[in-house]
């Protein structure tokens, strides 16, 4: 208990108020895998939002936890992770979720933001994308072009299902499919265990892949009201409710990780990052293109 919370009771009424304080999180960008030890919070995973999760579930007088989703999606796998925690940390000290959407939440952003009690977004929001996509190049006609002649030796006839240097076979495409559609329908079970009551005539629709406005997608169901964050807390939590944002902190020049070999004054450690950092922003672009952002 503070100084403030002891005196509250003989103080003043104007004083004595204590605003309701929401713990906020910001779970922005594309979701990847990361071993927690990249230059900059680039993507999403469990391991880079697992901190600041558990800071903001902790908060024993907040009522709730808000969580601010800005992904186009990425790893279904992180994206179940994070779902599960979120929906552990809610359950285990007994707060509701609120989930505000702020330009897109689609695929895996979708995923996580289902974790939310409530859902909210501005009607521009871009949200949906319930499916699962693989994209990838075929370098045949390259390789050949340039004369090279690839060597590759394999134990198990499937071990080059799909490789780009080779021309596709309608079995590995089949077969890629039925990982997609399995998948797919582990993330339609995901939805429906949320929002099936709220979703139930649009099914069909919902499930397609697309991805809509807000506004839209509130009347198919995927999202619960049309707002932003601030104006929904304070009209539930009363004029002096207050957006509090927690963040685990770090950057550029973060310490080393446990275990984790600076050699040469670092640079090595650094070059390496950043040429990591090129791919995952490669990726990272890509995704978000699909939405027109």
């Amino acid at each position: 208990m503070s100084f403030l919370d002891f005196l509250r009771p003989v103080l003043p009424k104007k004083y004595r108020d204590k605003p309701v304080v929401i713990p906020t999180v910001r779970l922005s960008g594309s979701i990847m895998f990361s071993q927690g030890n990249q230059l900059s919070g680039a993507s999403l995973s469990i391991a880079s939002i697992a901190k600041p999760l558990k800071k903001a579930f902790s908060m024993k007088d907040a009522p709730a936890v808000a969580l601010v989703i800005n992904s186009p999606g990425g790893s279904p796998v992180q994206s179940n992770l994070i779902y599960k925690r979120i929906r552990a940390l809610a359950e285990e000290n007994d707060k509701k979720v609120i989930v505000a959407v702020e330009d897109v939440a689609a695929s895996g952003g979708y995923m996580i933001a289902v974790a939310g009690d409530e859902i909210i977004a501005d009607p521009s929001s871009i949200v949906g994308s319930i499916g699962v996509i693989s994209a990838g190049f075929g370098f045949t006609g390259l390789i050949e072009k340039l004369g090279v002649d690839r060597r590759v030796y394999t134990a198990g006839k499937n071990k080059m299902i799909l490789d780009p240097f080779q021309p596709e076979k309608q079995e590995d495409i089949d077969y890629l499919k039925s990982i997609q559609f399995e998948i797919h329908d582990l993330f339609i079970d995901h939805v429906k265990s949320r929002r099936a009551d709220v979703i139930i005539n649009n099914e069909e629709e919902v499930f397609s892949g697309r991805f809509w406005t807000g506004e839209t997608a509130q009347s198919l169901g995927l999202v619960d009201r049309i707002g932003d964050l601030r104006s929904f807390v304070k009209e539930r939590y009363g004029d002096k409710a207050e957006l509090k944002v927690i963040s685990e902190g770090g950057g550029f020049l973060r310490r080393s990780a446990p275990g984790e070999v600076m050699q040469g004054n670092g640079f090595e450690n650094i070059g390496k990052g950043f040429a990591d950092q090129v791919i995952s922003k490669a990726e990272e672009r890509a995704l978000w293109a699909r939405y027109g952002l």
